[in-house]
């Protein structure tokens, strides 16, 4: 087969944008939380489904699953376990910094990172501009429809995907693919309904980002990239995407929230909380992977997550409350895997609580394990951490959450109180792959 094939989008069911429940505990009885595309199965809280293939039963209990196994899930922090681990480390990955890692040969990998790749840094549209015509003229050029079948009885999933740069990368999430990443196809889909076959660079389960590479989409023109630091609540953004299947959709809406705290992860893998932009404008299933574009006709994240009720068919879907993995992280997590084809996040070796009752007095240490950073710089269970280089931590998750936007290898001041007195420590980050 080709590499490139015309003809317009046949994809098979559509991949949902991961679905998550409300904030603080599970829905009240009579509401669900299931993928908009699935009917509502009972009134009781169940785990978010994930589109690919016959409809799942809620998770049992065992083992984080492989990378054959289904997508992972978004989740709200309330439903995270008792105790985070926030980093442990051990033999040779204990050992390993960011200058450690084996840089990798062959096609899709580069060994200088975004360093040696043409992205766009321009900004295509004045400060002025108030048009999303204009933004989608810009956008949609850019703008890929994403097709993952894992040729088993995981199915197909159709998700969303942008341009990174102009030697054929493409950005998406890591859910879309992850079930397709080994013996699966990938397709992607242009504007004009041109296929191109692509491959997985690589991918990260706890950022749920993924980079794909296909030769023939350096013809396709890269989006611009922005940044999410600079956007303010209120401020109005545009999703594009592929909801449902229908490629090149464009919704507008605002940003609701910034530095808003959710999981990449299944509920097996309690390490995967960001910072992410929350926006009203329209996300469904399909629009996973899409850019999130301010008005100037920038990247400022990638469409993730959504929140969404439970009841009647048509009562699921958009809620105007969805998730976007700031552009920074997505720069941070592409660099590292187009050099080594794995994404690395800062650990510290601790197990803090993040569930029960929030008093919002600081994150309180559950345990510190041997020969971890954490240990080295002197913290110790029952130590509540309240300020990372002087921000205030209020739990265990804005503590997950202020570590997360640092790098491994970095040195970071933690502000803590032990039997009532005040200590500063400092902790130097190490590494995990996720």
């Amino acid at each position: 087969m080709s590499e490139h094939e015309e003809g317009p989008d046949a994809a098979g069911s559509s991949e949902p944008t991961q679905p998550i429940p409300p904030a603080g505990h599970a829905p009240s009885t009579g509401q669900s939380w299931l993928p908009p595309s699935e009917p509502s199965r009972s009134s009781a809280w169940q785990p978010p489904g994930t589109g690919w293939g016959p409809s799942p039963s809620p998770w049992p209990p065992g083992p984080a699953p492989t990378a054959r196994s289904r997508p992972t899930r978004w989740l709200w922090p309330g439903v995270a376990g008792l105790a985070l681990l926030v980093g442990l480390l051990g033999g040779a990955i204990g050992a390993a910094l960011v200058g450690a890692w084996p840089l990798q040969e062959g096609p899709g990998f580069v060994r200088e990172g975004l360093d040696g790749v043409d992205t766009n840094e321009s900004v295509p549209l004045g400060a002025d501009n108030r048009s999303v015509v204009k933004v989608a003229d810009e956008m949609l050029p850019s703008t890929v429809q994403v097709l993952a079948d894992s040729g088993g009885e995981d199915g197909s999933a159709t998700g969303s995907g942008f341009v990174l740069d102009r030697q054929g990368h493409i950005i998406t999430n890591n859910h879309v693919v992850a079930a397709a990443a080994d013996d699966g196809t990938i397709k992607v889909v242009d504007r004009a309904g041109n296929r191109y076959n692509a491959r997985v660079v690589g991918r990260s389960p706890v950022y749920d980002l993924a980079v794909l590479y296909s030769g023939r989409v350096r013809r396709l023109p890269p989006a611009a990239l922005g940044a999410s630091q600079r956007l303010s609540v209120g401020e109005p953004v545009v999703a594009f995407g592929s909801p449902l299947g229908l490629s090149s959709t464009v919704t507008s809406g605002i940003v609701s929230a910034l530095n808003r705290p959710v999981t990449a992860g299944d509920s097996t893998n309690e390490a995967s909380y960001i910072n992410a932009v929350q926006t009203d404008a329209a996300i469904n299933p399909g629009n996973s992977g899409g850019p999130l574009v301010n008005l100037r006709g920038q990247v400022v994240g990638v469409n993730s997550a959504i929140a969404t009720t439970g009841g009647f068919a048509s009562s699921r879907g958009n809620i105007g409350v969805g998730f976007a993995i700031p552009i920074e992280q997505v720069r941070i997590t592409a660099d590292q895997i187009l050099r080594t084809g794995e994404a690395r996040y800062p650990v510290i070796g601790a197990r803090v609580e993040t569930g029960g009752e929030d008093d919002g007095a600081g994150a309180l240490v559950d345990e510190v394990m041997p020969g971890t950073p954490a240990e080295s710089a002197g913290l110790r269970q029952g130590d509540v951490i309240t300020e990372v280089n002087g921000l205030r931590v209020t739990d265990g998750i804005a503590l997950i959450v202020a570590i997360r936007s640092y790098q491994p290898g970095e040195t970071i001041e933690f502000t803590l109180v032990r039997d009532g007195d005040r200590q500063v420590i400092e902790v130097t980050l190490d590494a995990e792959v996720g």
